[in-house]
């Protein structure tokens, strides 16, 4: 699910005139010199001594619209920019006043530019020769500012000239408003031919700052014309699924000072498919949190396409909605129990609304670029009906899933890991000031890559890329910020049980009984499995040279295809040394140690020729998707059963599962999933005898998005206001069911 904020914090605390530093009292300095709208600085106050002086902090006086406020400062000196600027640099002067002796004060400067409110939208495309997407970046700025748009062939490259290969920008315009943020749109066109596929990043800065990522274009020659922008236009007639959608009371709302509530911001997801029940009664399936708020929803509740984070959080009752009905809430899976296993809800289909052939947008098989119309985008199809596809050890290893949501489109990866125990965070309110409930899931899909999903695509219907038969229910899913991340799906198995338990019927898939191919599209660039991007310290290093040319050598036996041994970066633990094993490729199956002489040990096969040459592979060869036997994966499964609930105990540690280790890929391992911002009480290297894998990401949580402020009034009426109504009472949910912390 995706969250929109409507207003922007921050307000002014007066206006001086002519403050300067005191005769040599004590200094100020600010840890930048420039942020932006949505940046933070630390101020230091220091005496003569260089001791630091125990100082009141305030803000003097700023170049900002007085409506949007200078920001703030807390006691600690950490300057928080206002959410939104009225040009396109403000300077603000912070004041420190002594507390031993209030008259003597110090002042300085920060400027402060307008920063993007969200990524570029849309995330991602794939585009044939001639074809053509707008590109929309919004700045906060208010009634003010542009948007610099450049292309590329890399995310990190300088922008390039070349536009015979990377194709053109135009039609650049932008929307000012005194109540609303910048808007700029551009007009990307493709080359009118490729010689080959290609990637292109088109992207944006204002006053020299850079949008978080560039927007990234795929050019091929396989037909296939793809957008999320489809995913979150509002369709008419009867509407295909994996549009954007919710509940449209999915809102907070605040008091103002003369007491009447005001929507402050709101939340909406993916509606994912249609089911049926045995009576043929059909609905819309996505997640708990998108159509019954997590079980703050009540039965009956409206459900909207698209959802009212695309409709700028107008909702139905509300003049100037663009919003439509397409259902209305009628069971959910209770999230606040230990009883459930998915985040699944349904909404009754009211008549006409949904394409009752089940439909999703842009899930038809790819077509040539010969029997394309020009520009034309991938059209809607049916997945499989029924009750879907298992994951076993038959089709683990080449099975490529594919997904049509609200935010990422349609989009493609493999599978990372199996029988995943994970814990997510759920809110009863957008903004996620609320804390709801913790819940753990087991038995649950790891899907790789951070391009396949994102905020906004909750309760989309991920299905198998080679016949579109339904395999599980996105719902969760979380990124390293560097290009390492995991998505999380229900299996669709489980998804229509405890939603058939909950209706006391059968539920089963609509769609049609042909399976067809879906086009996988990858926004990922693999880099996952190449060298980790922690850095190993050189003291370590140094440590696992000496284990090579020393004791490590005892285990160089040609006879049993052991031929070498050097100092490597272990790709099961980032950030560790490990001892590379060089093994004979010739021999089916070499026994090497877990672990030697404390270095975890990393397996790559090569043959005596290779090493003679220094032509020895650097890191293991590692196949997408999972490549082990049943057996292999039971017994896996059985080391999770055992090792999974105390290593859950850890606060740090947030999802265990099987996956294929990367040190050894002939291996499975333990996968665990490691919250960025803590440290865990250990980090073993195996662990029932099965090698240990750790990712480090941030925390899973199913609300929080990178979309913000859309219309804002003044952040000085806002000031103190108190929020009216978060969330309506629990429904369906257990009575002992108490909201933690995460």
């Amino acid at each position: 699910m995706a969250s929109l904020l409507l207003f922007a914090a921050g307000c002014g605390t007066g206006q001086f005139t002519g403050v300067s530093a005191a005769s040599g009292d004590f200094s100020v300095t600010p840890s930048s010199a420039a942020i932006t709208s949505n940046g933070q600085a630390k101020f230091t106050a220091l005496l003569p001594s260089g001791e630091p002086a125990a100082v009141t902090w305030s803000i003097a006086e700023g170049e900002n619209a007085s409506s949007l406020g200078e920001g703030h400062i807390d006691s600690n000196g950490i300057y928080t920019a206002p959410g939104a600027l009225s040009r396109n640099s403000v300077q603000i002067h912070v004041l420190a006043r002594l507390k031993s002796d209030p008259s003597a004060t110090a002042a300085a400067v920060i400027n402060v530019t307008p920063g993007f409110v969200q990524s570029l939208l849309p995330e991602n495309a794939a585009l044939t020769a001639g074809g053509t997407l707008e590109a929309t970046a919004e700045i906060a700025e208010v009634n003010a500012g542009a948007v610099e748009w450049t292309l590329s062939a890399s995310p990190s490259a300088a922008a390039s000239s070349d536009a015979v290969n990377l194709g053109t920008i135009d039609r650049m315009s932008c929307q000012h408003s005194l109540d609303q943020f910048t808007t700029c749109k551009v007009t990307y066109t493709a080359p009118s031919s490729l010689s080959a596929a290609s990637v292109v990043y088109l992207a944006a800065a204002v006053n020299g700052t850079s949008a978080t990522s560039p927007l990234k274009i795929l050019l091929n020659n396989d037909g296939l014309n793809s957008s999320p922008s489809i995913n979150q236009a509002p369709q008419s007639g009867a509407i295909s699924l994996g549009s954007s959608g919710g509940n449209d009371n999915d809102y907070d709302t605040y008091l103002d000072h003369a007491g009447n509530p005001y929507i402050a911001d709101c939340c909406g997801g993916t509606l994912g498919a249609l089911v049926e029940d045995t009576a043929h009664n059909q609905y819309i399936l996505s997640n708990n949190h998108v159509l019954a708020e997590s079980d703050q929803a009540m039965i009956g509740d409206t459900i909207d396409e698209p959802g009212l984070i695309d409709n700028g959080c107008v909702p139905l009752s509300h003049s100037g909605s663009l919003l439509r009905p397409v259902g209305s809430l009628r069971y959910f899976v209770p999230l606040a129990t230990p009883q459930s296993n998915v985040d699944a809800a349904l909404a009754s289909v009211l008549s006409g609304a949904v394409d009752r052939t089940g439909s999703i947008l842009q899930l038809e098989a790819p077509k040539s670029n010969a029997s394309m119309r020009s520009n034309a985008s991938l059209g809607p199809a049916p997945p499989v009906a029924g009750s879907g596809e298992f994951l076993n050890a038959s089709n683990l290893g080449a099975i490529e899933l594919a997904k049509s949501s609200r935010t990422t489109g349609l989009t493609c990866s493999t599978v990372e890991s199996v029988d995943l125990t994970v814990r997510v965070d759920y809110f009863k309110d957008c903004a996620e000031t609320q804390p709801y409930y913790s819940k753990t899931f087991t038995g649950q899909i790891g899907i790789a890559g951070d391009k396949f999903s994102d905020s906004g695509d909750s309760g989309a219907l991920i299905v198998d890329a080679a016949n579109a038969q339904p395999v599980g229910l996105f719902f969760a899913g979380g990124t390293d910020g560097d290009g390492t991340g995991l998505s999380v799906a229900n299996p669709i198995g489980d998804v229509l049980s405890e939603l058939g338990a909950e209706a006391a019927s059968r539920f089963t898939v609509v769609g049609t009984t042909t399976p067809h191919k879906v086009a996988c599209i990858r926004y990922d660039d693999g880099s996952q499995a190449s060298a980790p991007a922690v850095q190993v310290s050189s003291q370590a290093m140094t440590r696992a040279q000496f284990v090579a040319e020393t004791t490590g050598a005892s285990l160089i036996n040609s006879e049993v295809g052991i031929l070498a041994t050097a100092a490597g970066k272990s790709l099961d633990s980032p950030g560790d040394p490990a001892l590379i094993v060089y093994v004979d490729k010739a021999k089916q199956r070499v026994a090497a140690p877990l672990t030697f002489d404390g270095l975890r040990t990393q397996l790559i096969p090569t043959d005596a020729a290779a090493l003679a040459r220094n032509a020895a592979p650097v890191t293991p060869f590692s196949a997408s998707g999972i490549h082990l036997s049943d057996s292999t994966l039971a017994g896996a499964e059985a080391v999770i059963r055992e090792y999974a609930p105390p290593l859950m105990a850890d606060p740090a540690i947030f999802g265990v599962g099987v996956a294929q280790s990367r040190d050894n890929p002939a291996e499975p391992a333990l996968l665990v999933l490691l919250d960025i911002a803590r440290t865990p009480r250990s980090m073993p290297a195996t662990l029932g005898g099965l090698r240990v894998r750790y990712m480090r990401l941030h925390r899973f949580h199913v609300t929080q998005s990178k979309y913000s402020a859309v219309r804002h009034p003044s952040s000085c009426a806002l000031k103190g206001l108190t929020p009216s109504e978060y969330a309506r009472p629990a429904v369906n949910a257990t009575p002992d069911a108490v909201p933690t912390t995460r």
